[in-house]
């Protein structure tokens, strides 16, 4: 890794870990992967699921600030 790589990682890394989650993505999104749609799809179909599933009633749900305490 080249020494202005090396830097924006230990910067990455010194980021909170909700922003640190949201770069990765930004990154992984710049590659071009022929089955990124196809990964997509799939993912947005889960998460409308487990709105569906939510709604329904049968999964339950944490408040927000919960799980981001829970994550750092």
């Amino acid at each position: 890794m080249t020494p202005q790589g090396q830097q924006i990682l230990r910067e990455a890394l010194g980021l909170p870990p909700i922003d640190r989650a949201e770069l990765v993505e930004r990154i992984l999104a710049s590659f071009e992967f022929p089955a990124r749609q196809d990964i997509d799809a799939a993912w947005a179909q889960e998460s409308e699921d487990r709105i569906d599933a939510h709604e329904r009633g049968e999964i339950g749900s944490s408040p927000a600030n919960k799980v981001f305490k829970d994550i750092m």
